[in-house]
C-alpha cells in the first residue's frame, strides 16, 4: 500500500494537489465517504464532491448508483478500500508540529483492517500509561487516537517518506521509512499521533503523574549509533513549529528500550523557548531530523513510565 502522492489526510478530510505545492486544494471529506461506501456499500446516497456530479431530488436510483460506483472508484484509487490500501507520504505537505497537516495510513501487511472501535471500548493514555502497544489495527493506537506521517514539503523541503505496520525482528511495530533531505531547508521525516481519546472535549491530556515517555525502538543504518527525536506539544505551542524536543540515540540491528525524563525536553520555537515544560500534552512526534539519509525506525510501543 502505497501513499497517494499529493494528497494530504487532515483529521476527517483528504486534501488532493495537482502539484507538491499548489496553492488551491480539493477537500473531501473521507470519513463521509468511508461511512457511505464502506460501511454500507449498498447505500444509494446523492453526494456532492468534485468527484460526483450532484443529484438532483428528481433524479431516478440509477444515477445514485453511478455516483456510488465513482465514489467507490475514488476510494479504491486512494487506497481507502480494497487491495489497494497501501499509501505512503513521498509528496504529502505537513507542518512538523502542525496543530493538522500530514498523512493518515491504512496500511497492514495482512491487508485492509481500519476499522476503529467506539470511543468508549479504548483506555485514555494517561490511565494505562500505554499511548500505543501496536495492539489495534493500524493506523489506530491502543489508547483510540491514530498515526499519521508527515514530512517537510510545506516548507519547500523534499523529504519522502512511508508508515506502515510491519513485523520486525518477531515483534509487531509501526515503521517509518524514507529519505531526510536538507535541500531547500527542509530536513525531517516524522510519525505523529495525537494523545487526547476525545479532542473535541479536550485536546491535551495530563500526564504529570509520569515521569516521562517509554518507547521501544528498533532501527537500520551504517553508524554505531542513530539519533531521533521525540517532539512534544502543549499548550506553550502555539506556533506552527513549535515543539518541546528530547534526542535519543541507539544501535541499528537490534531493538532498545529508551527512556525520556520530562526535564530532558528543551523548547524550541516562540513559546517554548520561553515557557518551562508541563506534560500537559496535546501530540507526540517520533521524528528523523536534522541528518540527510535513510530512515527505517520502528516503534512497537510508546507511552508513559513512572519510577516506582
Amino acid at each position: 500500500m502505497q501513499f497517494l502522492p499529493h494528497c494530504m489526510f487532515f483529521s476527517s478530510c483528504l486534501v488532493v494537489t495537482t502539484t507538491a505545492f499548489a496553492p488551491s486544494f480539493t477537500v473531501v471529506n473521507t470519513n463521509y465517504l468511508y461511512q457511505t461506501f464502506v460501511k454500507n456499500p449498498l447505500r444509494s446516497v446523492r453526494v456532492k464532491s468534485p468527484f460526483l456530479k450532484a443529484s438532483d431530488d428528481d433524479e431516478n436510483e440509477s444515477t445514485s448508483k453511478k455516483g456510488d460506483n465513482k465514489a467507490m472508484a475514488f476510494l479504491r484509487k486512494v487506497g481507502r478500500v480494497g487491495g489497494a490500501a497501501n499509501m505512503d507520504f513521498a509528496n504529502a505537505m505537513g507542518l512538523d508540529e502542525s496543530p493538522s497537516g500530514g498523512t493518515k495510513s491504512s496500511y497492514h501487511e495482512d491487508g485492509f483492517k481500519n476499522v476503529r472501535k467506539a470511543k468508549s471500548a479504548y483506555i485514555p493514555c494517561t490511565t494505562s500509561g500505554v499511548i500505543d502497544d501496536v495492539t489495534e489495527p493500524f493506523p489506530f493506537t491502543s489508547s483510540g487516537s491514530q498515526w499519521m506521517g508527515i514530512t517537510d514539503r510545506v516548507m519547500g523541503g523534499v523529504s519522502n517518506g512511508s508508515l506502515s505496520r510491519e513485523t520486525v525482528q518477531g515483534k509487531n511495530a509501526n515503521v517509518l521509512r524514507g529519505e531526510v533531505s536538507l535541500e531547500n531547508n527542509g530536513g525531517f521525516i516524522q510519525m505523529a499521533t495525537d494523545l487526547a481519546l476525545d479532542p473535541g472535549m479536550d485536546p491535551f491530556v495530563d500526564a504529570s503523574e509520569f515521569d516521562g515517555v517509554e518507547l521501544e525502538v528498533y532501527c537500520e543504518g551504517a553508524d554505531v549509533e542513530e539519533k531521533f527525536n521525540v517532539h512534544l506539544r502543549n499548550p506553550a505551542c502555539d506556533r506552527q513549529f513549535s515543539s518541546y524536543r528530547a534526542t535519543f540515540a541507539i544501535r541499528p540491528g537490534q531493538w532498545a528500550t529508551v527512556r525520556l525524563t520530562w526535564d530532558s525536553f528543551e523548547g524550541y520555537g516562540p513559546g517554548p523557548s520561553v515557557t518551562p515544560f508541563v506534560p500537559i500534552l496535546r501530540r507526540l512526534g517520533v521524528v528523523a531530523i536534522g541528518e540527510a539519509k535513510s530512515i527505517v525506525l520502528a516503534v512497537g510501543k510508546v507511552g508513559f513510565y513512572r519510577v516506582i
